[in-house]
Parts: C-alpha cells; sequence; structure tokens
C-alpha cells in the first residue's frame, strides 16, 4: 500500500468511528441507505413523514360587519374610468368604411331611454342627459343595486 492510500484508509477509519458515536452507521451499501431514506420521507424527499402539524391558535373574525366603523380613505384616491354608453349597433366592415361626415349611424336605444353609465366596464347606473353651464352632464335616474351589479358578471 502506498502512503495516499493508508492516509485514506485512516480518514475513512476516523468517519467510521466518528458516525457511529454519533449513531449514524454506514455499511456502506449507498443504494441500501438511499431507499430508507426516500421511504422515511415525503414525496419532495426534504421532510420527514413523521413531522408533527405544528398547532394554531384559533382564528378571530376581523370582519366589519359587527358595527365597527370602516376606514375607506385608502380607496378615495384610486382612480377610476366612468363613460356613459348611448346605445351600441353591429355593423360590417364595407358599411363601416363607408360612413363619412354627417352620416347616421342608427343605435339599439330609442330616443329619450336612459342612458348606462358604466365605471371600469360595468354598469352602476342609469341615467339621463342634461346641459350645465353650457357642458353636458348626466342626472342618475337609477342605481343598480350589488347584488343585482353580481347577477350581470355572471
Amino acid at each position: 500500500m502506498s502512503d495516499t492510500e493508508d492516509n485514506d484508509a485512516d480518514v475513512m477509519d476516523e468517519w467510521a468511528a466518528a458516525m457511529e458515536e454519533s449513531g449514524d452507521t454506514d455499511t456502506g451499501d449507498t443504494e441500501e441507505t438511499a431507499t430508507t431514506e426516500a421511504s422515511s420521507t415525503d414525496v419532495l424527499g426534504d421532510t420527514p413523514l413523521n413531522a408533527q402539524p405544528a398547532s394554531l391558535n384559533p382564528l378571530e373574525d376581523t370582519s366589519t360587519g359587527g358595527g365597527q366603523d370602516v376606514n375607506l380613505d385608502v380607496l378615495l384616491d384610486v382612480p377610476v374610468t366612468i363613460s356613459m354608453e348611448i346605445g351600441q349597433t353591429k355593423m360590417n366592415i364595407r358599411n363601416l368604411l363607408q360612413l363619412n361626415q354627417g352620416s347616421v349611424v342608427e343605435l339599439d336605444r330609442l330616443a329619450g331611454e336612459p342612458l348606462d353609465v358604466m365605471v371600469n366596464g360595468t354598469l352602476i347606473a342609469h341615467g339621463e342627459v342634461v346641459m350645465v353651464n353650457e357642458k353636458f352632464g348626466i342626472r342618475l335616474t337609477d342605481i343598480i343595486s350589488p347584488a343585482e351589479r353580481v347577477k350581470r358578471l355572471k
């Protein structure tokens, strides 16, 4: 045996002795050891199967339905897009390309029928056009209830 082989053997003996002292014995059969380790861990291979669940404190109800004040100040500066829809129509591209100044496009609503008030594309109210200081505005005539808005989303 050469000096290198002697040193390697000494190191191996030291490691074997240390492993025996710590309770980890390596028989040298790496395939059997790998099988034993795999059977004592979960699918990911990093959590022992004998892990115990953590104890958790009961959850408290933090909902605001019990008469608590709701702080909506954080939402007051969120920008939204409000649009009014007069009506809609469908036409093919041929007719669309023939439109010019003065053309009339027929919509699916009758004259005097209320406009739809949309916030971020969701219908929230109906209203009518009014003129205020030479500017157009809309007077809300009917607000859609939250329950009705949820029904329309489906």
